[in-house]
């Protein structure tokens, strides 16, 4: 028997509708800035604005470090019907919220629903999908990842650009109500999100992990036929049994030499995938393209395109991760990234405005969008052995956010210091030694399976 992947898609685009709300949640309290910071009076209060952008990030943290444990107890699929819960709940609460305490507090639920969602939803498409398709199937993640951005700029800007000019923000429709309804839209794919969460099946790699080995079993046999799937759980168990770590916590084999050395990758990949500076013009768009020499009235315009750049060119990432291999597009994204940001970086110091650093800030987009963003999640989901594979990406995926934030955080005090063609400077530089670390330790993972995954790193240790 073939693969079945109808059954495959439908089981990915499920636990893929995590990254969705992702994407959506991260983003959408951007266009909600304006309505909000009037609503609750803090318009003229910048460490109150800061917390309001920056409290979902608190919950990320959180969220990541409870998501591998209770994984590992509980199951991959509890605990992404939990993540789906608590969007909703802040989708909901933070509409509904007239006081700004509260406001924070269901921001904060969001973030532990991003944190968590952000660490399963691509661990657990990996542990359901064959060897030669995982990177296509797991790429998926990213896709709705920034479908979910898109959708949110898309519907920031429908609402936002029915302000008419010198109006009351705070007395208007926008400001009383239309910041609510930001919020509130994200209930809708939440909702749906958790009732499929009832229907897809358990990771057949946990419940083999749990000894539950007809139904790992059987759920490889939906997937890919029971003779196949007969041979893959037998590989899983030896694979398990190989780690010689059956009486052993997962704290203490984590600490072993070769998984320590893995671990070192996947963190500096996440931390890499942010440093690498993109983020910077999705979270202050507005300073980015202010430098190239547009009015806020095209700002937000700007954002859409960037959003749609971002979705075109990760269907380029879904096409090709599979082919050229994670490796090559890696490669080929930071070093690309480092050309560009050396040219971007170049048309701010000589006042060059308009196009010229439009194509770029698309052309950077675009490659992030096909490599780096992407590819990063695919590598980390799979390098790591099932019995430490929870908790070795809820670690990578803490480095990732608190790169995020760290990188969120400084670019305003390094835009001021070193200018914006500094900055940009910067990051290529950064593109460049994330190159020369990719070439050096990062091998390829492409048409093996997870297992075969763990025993090729084994060997070159």
């Amino acid at each position: 028997m073939k693969t079945n992947n109808r059954y495959l898609l439908f089981i990915a685009l499920v636990s893929a509708l995590g990254g969705f709300l992702f994407g959506y949640d991260w983003v959408v309290i951007g266009g909600a800035k304006p309505f909000y910071e009037q609503f609750f009076g803090i318009s003229s209060l910048p460490a109150m604005q800061g917390w309001a952008m920056s409290s979902a990030l608190v919950g990320c943290i959180v969220g990541v470090m409870i998501a591998g444990s209770l994984s590992d107890r509980l199951g991959r699929r509890p605990m992404l019907a939990v993540a789906a819960l608590l969007f909703i709940a802040s989708a909901v609460g933070t509409g509904y919220c007239d006081n700004f305490t509260p406001f924070i507090f269901y921001r904060i639920l969001g973030g532990l629903g991003i944190g968590i969602a952000s660490n399963l939803s691509p661990m657990y498409i990996a542990e359901i999908s064959p060897a030669q398709s995982r990177g296509r199937f797991v790429s998926l993640n990213q896709l709705t990842i920034v479908l979910g951005i898109l959708a949110a700029q898309i519907t920031n800007l429908l609402i936002s650009d029915s302000v008419t000019p010198g109006e009351d923000i705070a007395a208007s429709w926008n400001g009383q109500m239309g910041w609510r309804v930001m919020f509130w839209a994200e209930a809708i794919p939440a909702t749906a999100f958790l009732l499929l969460c009832f229907v897809i099946p358990e990771s057949p790699r946990w419940l083999i992990s749990k000894s539950r080995n007809e139904q790992g079993e059987r759920v490889l046999a939906k997937i890919v036929g029971s003779e196949k799937a007969k041979a893959e759980t037998a590989e899983i168990r030896k694979s398990l049994l190989s780690d010689k770590g059956g009486s052993r916590g997962v704290g203490t084999e984590i600490l072993k030499r070769s998984n320590i050395a893995l671990l070192a990758i996947g963190i500096v990949l996440a931390v890499f995938q942010q440093w690498c500076g993109i983020n910077v013009i999705f979270n202050y768009a507005q300073e980015v393209f202010s430098a190239a020499g547009f009015g806020v009235s095209d700002v937000l315009f700007n954002i859409v395109i960037t959003g749609v750049t971002n979705v075109l060119f990760t269907f380029v990432a879904i096409a090709l991760v599979d082919r050229l291999g994670r490796r090559m597009l890696l490669i080929f994204g930071s070093a690309g990234l480092a050309v560009i940001y050396g040219a971007l970086g170049g048309a701010f110091y000589m006042g060059l405005t308009g196009f010229v650093p439009v194509v770029l800030v698309m052309a950077a987009i675009a490659i992030y969008a096909m490599t780096l963003s992407a590819v990063m999640w695919v590598v980390i989901s799979e390098i790591f052995p099932t019995r430490i594979r929870a908790a070795a990406m809820a670690i990578s995926t803490f480095a990732l956010w608190s790169a995020c934030f760290l990188l969120t955080y400084t670019f305003p005090i390094l835009n001021t210091e070193l200018g914006t063609h500094g900055t940009f400077w910067l990051y290529g530089l950064i593109c460049l030694l994330g190159l020369l670390f990719i070439l050096r330790y990062v091998r390829e993972t492409k048409g093996l399976s997870l297992e075969e995954i763990e025993r090729k790193f084994k060997e070159n240790q």
